[in-house]
């Protein structure tokens, strides 16, 4: 069951190394990505469970235990986890979850890490499918979910200005604050697509995780220094769930 849940955006740009000198631009976005994936991983520490990076990608698929993070398609030499020479070469992760592997680096856990990718363009039925099939892999899981809000916040954004764009963001920020599951599973995936969010179909894969279930939701930062929405949260699953689930353990 989910227990869970921490969302992310996922900009290089998070990655101080790549935004140099104008870094500072990010630090309330970086330091509340670390609150919420400080916050899940504290969780699944003391309960025990398994923490599954979910984030947009060119298809939907899983990567095995032989994938790695890089930046170096961006300009950056950093590679997560390095390959020893002589190894075999794996499989690039996604930007989504390579900034996700960012984030992890540098907490000390044993709690299992899995990499999910949903494709950027999937219908909402196959998102929810998916985040409920997540839900029930593993008797306690949590979600590092990876999504970008709208690209089309002002005139410089990446999709220049669109007048939709701020309302969309602040919509999905409702929902998050909320723990509204509903209101992320109907999220418009045209609507999504024009203003160029690129966290839609994670963000319903987190809303089928979720199903029913009743959570608290908190919303750690909310902004757009770029004309791009980042948005940071985190769901924990409401007192009666979790002593549900502590009661089916004993």
């Amino acid at each position: 069951m989910l227990v869970s849940a921490a969302v992310c955006p996922h900009p290089p740009l998070l990655v101080p190394a790549m935004a140099g000198e104008a870094a500072g631009e990010l630090d309330a976005v970086r330091a509340a990505c670390a609150e919420a994936v400080r916050t899940v991983l504290h969780g699944l520490a003391a309960g025990g469970g398994t923490l599954i990076v979910v984030g947009g990608g060119p298809d939907t698929r899983r990567y095995g235990p032989g994938a790695y993070a890089t930046l170096r398609p961006y300009g950056l030499d950093w590679t997560s986890p390095e390959r020893p020479r002589g190894a075999p070469r794996g499989e690039p992760l996604p930007l989504s979850l390579t900034i996700g592997r960012w984030l992890l680096e540098g907490h000390e856990t044993a709690t299992e890490v899995r990499y999910q990718a949903i494709a950027s363009d999937a219908p909402t039925a196959e998102c929810l499918e998916l985040g409920g099939e997540l839900a029930v892999s593993y008797d306690r899981v949590s979600l590092l979910v990876m999504g970008d809000g709208s690209a089309c916040r002002s005139e410089k954004a990446p999709g220049y200005l669109d007048k939709r764009a701020a309302p969309y963001d602040a919509a999905v920020a409702r929902a998050l604050e909320r723990a509204d599951a509903a209101a992320l599973a109907a999220l418009d995936p045209g609507l999504s697509r024009e203003v160029r969010a690129a966290g839609r179909a994670a963000w319903q894969v987190l809303a089928g995780a979720a199903g029913e279930a009743a959570f608290r939701g908190a919303v750690l930062a909310e902004e757009a220094p770029y004309g791009v929405g980042y948005l940071v949260a985190s769901w924990s699953a409401a007192r009666s769930e979790a002593a549900g689930s502590l009661r089916g353990q004993g």
